[in-house]
């Protein structure tokens, strides 16, 4: 089901098209303003001088003005900083988005975003189930400052989403729409273009904004942008860093949209965080495909597994499916996440966890290395029983997170954990 990458290509100034595999490696730096170094270097400094006083005001003038240039220079770096600058021109090279603002961790960017374009009164409908902390932060603390919020299953028509927004009583207020394709854990696609559709629709007073948590495809496999959205957002942490050894967030959109988010930040991603992430953005094509190989041959080992109650990947469904009608529309390969339920529960789930070898239990996802995870009793142990119940979310579900090991070792060891239950 992998369709060629359909990510928009930028042109450098002689109008030629560059590929953003070949940004990634090079846009936003110049050997020459670090004595020749290849690549960037780490820029560990709290502050910037710049040429004169006269150049520091007008930094600062154009930093709080309403309509800022991209580059208006630098002064302190817990607003920007040259790591951080070279960082978000290369994510951008991925889409077509103009602007980017990177944040200190997923939810830091998740919560910015929501945070500055509500206020209280206001409304939010999103896809169920979403990431538990963005489902905790809605439910309770915009719930706190009285933002209102419901949501409606990632699998609904564009009628059906409807029909939940009317049932809130709250649908005059509706300012955001924020959703998960696929969702987290479940692996369901939600409908980009319906939900811009609606977003539109009820943009009458005020432009209502659809935020897209891209985090489980990427760039690479799915972009938001050419689908409707306004936002679309990153737990950086995962198949960007790609390595497990960062925390960090990203939001890209329209400048219009970004700069009120610039203009709040306080938790930029810092300069050693901001380097690791340039370095990782340089093999994100080549992870995210060998990541995507894996996942296709244990979701083919796992769906006929006499264990295995259910299997979710996206390289699963079939032609006659609705969801595999929404795949073709907004996505370019089926991505390296799986869940699965195992026959039994709890108890049968955490020994299957425990007996694997290979596959570390952990959460997060999109490293390297291969991870395991127990949804219910982790990233979304806040949720009620009935609302996991709801959601599908049931004691036996395991989620798979493929890295790049070799595909027969990573089956071996999933065939010799399920002897072990």
């Amino acid at each position: 089901m992998t369709k060629k990458n359909k990510s928009v290509h930028k042109k450098d100034t002689n109008n030629y098209e560059l590929h953003p595999r070949t940004l990634a490696i090079h846009a936003g730096y110049v050997s020459g303003w670090s004595e020749g170094a290849a690549k960037p270097p780490i820029f560990m400094t709290s502050t910037w001088v710049p040429k004169n006083a006269r150049k520091l005001e007008l930094i600062f003038k154009n930093m709080h003005a309403k309509n800022p240039k991209e580059n208006f220079g630098l002064a302190y770096s817990r607003v920007s900083h040259a790591g951080l600058e070279i960082l978000e021109k290369r994510l951008r090279s991925w889409n077509k988005e103009k602007a980017c603002a990177v944040f200190d961790s997923g939810m830091a960017a998740i919560e910015r975003t929501l945070r500055c374009f509500l206020k209280p009164g206001d409304f939010i409908l999103y896809s169920e189930p979403l990431y538990g902390g963005t489902i905790n932060l809605i439910k309770h603390g915009l719930a706190a400052i009285g933002i209102h919020s419901a949501g409606f299953p990632a699998d609904s028509s564009l009628k059906e989403m409807e029909y939940f927004l009317k049932k809130s009583g709250h649908s005059k207020k509706l300012a955001i729409i924020i959703i998960e394709p696929p969702a987290n854990p479940t692996i369901q696609l939600v409908d980009i273009e319906s939900c811009a559709y609606l977003a539109l629709k009820y943009s009458e007073k005020k432009k209502v904004l659809l935020a897209v948590d891209n985090t489980f495809l990427g760039p690479l496999w799915q972009n938001p942008d050419l689908h409707g959205a306004d936002l679309t957002i990153y737990s950086a942490t995962k198949y960007l860093g790609g390595h497990s050894d960062l925390i960090a967030g990203a939001v890209l959109g329209d400048k219009n949209v970004i700069n009120p988010l610039r203009d709040a930040r306080q938790d930029p991603a810092d300069a050693f965080t901001a380097w690791l992430l340039l370095r990782s953005l340089e093999t994100l094509e080549l992870r995210m495909e060998g990541q995507m190989n894996n996942a296709i041959y244990v979701a083919n080992y796992l769906r006929n597994h006499p264990k295995v109650r259910k299997t979710r990947y996206l390289g699963l469904l079939k032609e006659n499916d609705p969801q595999y009608i929404t795949y073709q529309k907004q996505c370019t390969g089926v991505g390296a996440m799986i869940s699965f339920d195992i026959k039994g529960g709890k108890q049968e789930a955490f020994a299957f966890l425990d007996a694997l070898k290979i596959f570390q239990g952990a959460v997060s996802l999109g490293g390297t290395e291969s991870l395991a995870s127990h949804p219910a009793s982790t990233t979304h142990s806040n949720l009620s029983a009935e609302e996991r119940k709801r959601m599908e979310i049931g004691q036996g579900m395991i989620r798979l997170s493929l890295g790049l090991e070799y595909h027969k070792d990573l089956i071996f060891d999933l065939e010799q954990a399920f002897k072990k239950i």
